[in-house]
């Protein structure tokens, strides 16, 4: 099973890699908290699942889309919603969702992380990082 589990993984990476620029609409839930984790500088959402930039991302603008976004939701905001902590601010994806991004890299979950503090994402395909 677990060799299953990463061969799933891997071909979402795989996927990413290759359709970031398609669209893609489900994207995580919006909210506006935000952890830090002291110990070691994590970002995490409202529930503790651990933030992460994308390096081929330009400031202020996803690159992230169709496949991409399926392995690397996005993390929404909604209209109106304030910033969960300093340095946070909402920018536009392609379709008009909004997403948040810390001091203009946009953030995103990973489906590998099934509990809060769990870090799998962290170096994916040598363009995931943890946010901080």
């Amino acid at each position: 099973m677990k060799t299953a589990s990463l061969l799933v993984l891997g071909c979402l990476v795989a996927a990413c890699d290759g359709a970031y620029a398609n669209g893609y609409s489900g994207y995580a839930a919006s909210g506006t908290e935000i952890t830090q984790i002291a110990s070691s500088d994590i970002l995490t959402g409202p529930d503790g699942m651990t933030l992460y930039t994308f390096d081929r991302d330009a400031a202020g603008v996803s690159k992230c889309y169709g496949d991409c976004a399926t392995a690397w939701p996005p993390y929404v905001a909604a209209s109106g919603d304030a910033a969960p902590a300093a340095g946070f601010t909402a920018i536009e994806r392609r379709d008009g969702t909004l997403q948040w991004a810390k001091d203009g890299e946009p953030l995103y979950f990973w489906v590998g992380d099934t509990r809060p503090g769990d870090v799998t994402g962290d170096g994916v395909g040598g363009v995931w990082h943890i946010a901080r």
